[in-house]
């Protein structure tokens, strides 16, 4: 009896000797968080894409909080509603930002790109591109596996089994950026939506030379610099063979799309041009009569 009562007693002690070491050891490492940083949490879509820059919703929350400052952040799924929220909780200002969507620059459609191969691996983008090259002559263009489509978690991309190419549905897309993430040939851009989802952008990522570009896609870019010249904004440059233009700097004028001879420039939502009007108009020559000049007869 006596052994069992020293036995109790005993692990007692070593109970209340260890409880009071992590207690200690509690008080003594403990993390401070702020509680403004759950509330933000809450208000947060809680999607976690990563869109914002941040390893997930609560990641946002705890910079956002601990900046100072929304300057510069953005959760690109809640927009600017949960923003204006966001900053009613901490006391600052939310910062106006332009709405962003995903767009395919690639314009490789089986008409405008023929294959001379078939590929028979497994269906994965990221497989694919490390392996060869892919179907087509262009080595930069869409492999059509649909990688983009499986990291999208609102639904918003699907291919287009017509045109073998990812499609976008600006409605459902919240440019959180996962499709361009997955995409191993970087064909997805994020860039501002544009008034009116109005937006000028070359639908191509060819780096080839003018000639090989041509004969792997009939629209590839070939690096002429026709559209560089004819831009009055300095909104476009030329690296590489390849032409850029650059959304903060393009004002949608379409001089640009006029002149490039590939219509490798897409210019989206826009009404149709009006036709101009013909001024030069052929001239008809109506042949005027010569008057008959009676010339006197001489009297014999």
């Amino acid at each position: 009896m006596n052994v069992i009562l020293i036995a109790v007693i005993s692990l007692g002690v070593i109970a209340l000797v260890l409880a009071a070491i992590l207690y200690v050891a509690s008080k003594k490492f403990a993390v401070y968080e702020d509680p403004r940083i759950a509330q933000v949490a809450a208000v947060l879509p809680q999607a976690n894409c990563g869109g914002c820059g941040f390893p997930g919703c609560s990641g946002f929350a705890d910079a956002c909080v601990k900046a100072g400052s929304l300057e510069g952040k953005l959760c690109p799924v809640g927009g600017q509603p949960v923003m204006a929220k966001v900053a009613d909780i901490l006391g600052l200002t939310a910062a106006a930002s332009e709405p962003k969507v995903a767009v395919v620059r690639c314009n490789g459609t089986c008409q405008n790109r023929p294959r001379i191969n078939q590929y028979d691996g497994a269906k994965s983008c990221a497989i694919a591109s490390s392996l060869y090259g892919g179907e087509t002559g262009c080595s930069y263009g869409c492999l059509g596996c649909g990688d983009c489509v499986s990291a999208c978690q609102f639904g918003a991309i699907h291919m287009n089994p017509e045109t073998g190419l990812p499609e976008v549905d600006e409605a459902k897309c919240t440019a959180c950026g996962a499709c361009a993430k997955a995409c191993p040939r970087n064909i997805i851009e994020i860039r501002p939506q544009g008034k009116k989802s109005r937006r000028v952008y070359v639908q191509c990522v060819n780096k080839d030379k003018g000639a090989v570009a041509r004969k792997a896609c009939a629209v590839a870019c070939i690096g002429c610099g026709k559209c560089v010249k004819v831009c009055p904004f300095e909104a476009i440059t030329l690296e590489n063979n390849l032409a850029y233009i650059d959304p903060n700097k393009c004002k949608s004028c379409r001089k640009c799309e006029e002149a490039c001879p590939q219509n490798t420039i897409i210019a989206l939502n826009f009404p149709p041009r009006k036709p101009k009007a013909d001024d030069t108009a052929p001239q008809v020559k109506v042949a005027v009569p010569k008057a008959e000049v009676e010339t006197p007869k001489a009297e014999v």
